[in-house]
């Protein structure tokens, strides 16, 4: 079955729920409720043999609302297919937990409650898992700036706003290999 059939499928079973479908460059998306991504995911793993998650991201569509987007890309080893479906989240909302569904998903799930602050209801283990415990902010929002927020909290990174220019972690444009380009390479 190909993707084009899959999707043809998943609408028909699903109505409503699937709210549109986008193909591009050969890839398909479904555009999905809310209240429906993970039956649609269960489907797509129990009857269209995708027993691959590959990924589960957010976007941040600030200034709209929902402000939130969820995107989870699934394979099927057995009919060499890519299907990414996506659902859109308000601020105030839970997503259901698929790490039931996909081990794997555990730790991506973990990843977009860290850096965007996306609740997953029924999660196991919800913690942050790149930033420490306590830390007030969500890294990958887009109304965090570029050059940090200024801290008070002792023996951390920094105490004040972090440099951009020439900082630790800014990447030297135009060196001579990826070593010099390297920002550990400048003994900062």
């Amino acid at each position: 079955m190909k993707a084009a059939e899959i999707v043809t499928a998943l609408k028909q079973k699903f109505g409503d729920a699937v709210l549109s479908t986008v193909e591009a460059h050969g890839e398909h998306t479904l555009n999905v409720t809310l209240a429906q991504v993970k039956n649609l995911l269960r489907y797509c793993r129990d009857e269209m043999n995708f027993d691959y998650l590959v990924d589960v991201s957010s976007l941040d569509n600030l200034g709209e609302e929902p402000r939130f987007e969820m995107v989870y890309v699934l394979y099927g080893y057995s009919h060499s297919q890519h299907l990414r479906v996506k659902a859109k989240v308000s601020e105030d909302a839970s997503v259901p937990t698929v790490s039931d569904l996909w081990a794997t998903a555990d730790w991506h799930e973990r990843e977009v409650y860290d850096m965007m602050g996306i609740d997953f209801e029924g999660h196991p283990d919800l913690r942050r898992i790149l930033m420490w415990e306590g830390y007030p902010f969500f890294p990958l929002r887009k109304d965090f700036p570029l050059e940090g927020k200024p801290s008070d909290m002792p023996d951390v990174a920094f105490s004040n706003v972090s440099p951009m220019a020439d900082g630790p972690f800014v990447t030297c444009a135009g060196g001579s290999d990826t070593i010099a380009r390297e920002p550990r390479a400048r003994n900062v």
